[in-house]
């Protein structure tokens, strides 16, 4: 690839696509929650690396906070993503490392 930012952009685009929220049974792709950016930011150097993990990846989406309800409160990223949505971002990840 490129550059580190054209990558960081492709990974962002495959995880908007791919993975999203479940919020009271309705889909919220990351792309459309705008998180799938900064989820593409901290795990580029992961996937550099070649040292990421399903562990890492629930750490990461653990420190991940998602306002709602105008920020009266804010849950944590894993708590919104449903099990097959994680599947899905760590096919995404496992990819497009495959493809650095």
């Amino acid at each position: 690839m490129a550059s580190s930012s054209e990558a960081i952009e492709k990974l962002a685009a495959a995880i908007g696509e791919n993975v999203y929220m479940d919020v009271a049974k309705w889909h919220l792709y990351l792309r459309d929650a705008h998180l799938h950016t900064p989820l593409a930011e901290q795990f580029y150097p992961m996937l550099q690396k070649r040292t990421i993990s399903e562990d890492q990846v629930v750490e990461v989406l653990k420190h991940i906070s998602v306002k709602l309800g105008g920020g009266k409160r804010e849950i944590p990223l894993s708590d919104l993503l449903p099990m097959q949505a994680q599947v899905h971002l760590i096919d995404v990840l496992e990819e497009f490392q495959r493809d650095l």
